[in-house]
């Protein structure tokens, strides 16, 4: 297995709408196990294609704890088919994001239809801690971060403290 290299913002890859998968093959299954070596190493809980720098739907999550067996859960062309009324606020932060964290409002549950990694049609209901990192996942195949639900101030001040990094890490390298 490989572990890639997270990109991180301000990378124009976590701003685009990602491309359907094709079709489920040993390729494609090398890639999730790829991907799921790499969120376990970062550590993470959840981590979207584009996050690798690869534009196509797929996400894999796993939200045990470190005290409980692994419970990887891998969706394909996932689409969120719909969203509860009630709502709820979690702090989250993003492995694209690194050492930072806000508290977000999203809905509390979640439908959401995707393929498996057998490439069998499945549907998940669940208004858990789940449903929340499912959002934050789906939303990267749509090129939107968890900042986008901050207001524009705080949003632009993560922002620009990633490209001045980013800027002050390319001079160093010259």
């Amino acid at each position: 297995m490989t572990i890639h290299p997270i990109i991180t913002i301000p990378a124009a890859v976590l701003r685009k709408t990602c491309k359907p998968v094709e079709r489920v093959d040993g390729e494609l299954n090398q890639l999730i196990d790829d991907m799921l070596e790499t969120m376990y190493a970062a550590p993470g809980i959840g981590l979207a294609a584009p996050q690798i720098n690869i534009p196509i739907r797929l996400i894999v999550m796993d939200i045990s704890r470190e005290d409980e067996d692994k419970q990887p859960l891998v969706m394909i062309n996932p689409k969120i088919v719909s969203f509860s009324e009630a709502r709820r606020r979690h702090e989250e932060g993003c492995l694209s994001i690194p050492e930072y964290y806000a508290e977000i409002e999203r809905p509390a549950g979640v439908t959401v239809q995707y393929i498996d990694r057998n490439g069998e049609p499945q549907e998940l209901t669940t208004d858990s801690f789940l449903a929340t990192v499912i959002q934050h996942e789906v939303d990267h195949l749509d090129g939107k971060l968890f900042i986008d639900y901050l207001s524009r101030l705080k949003r632009d001040i993560v922002i620009r403290k990633f490209k001045k990094a980013k800027r002050r890490a390319s001079n160093t390298t010259l």
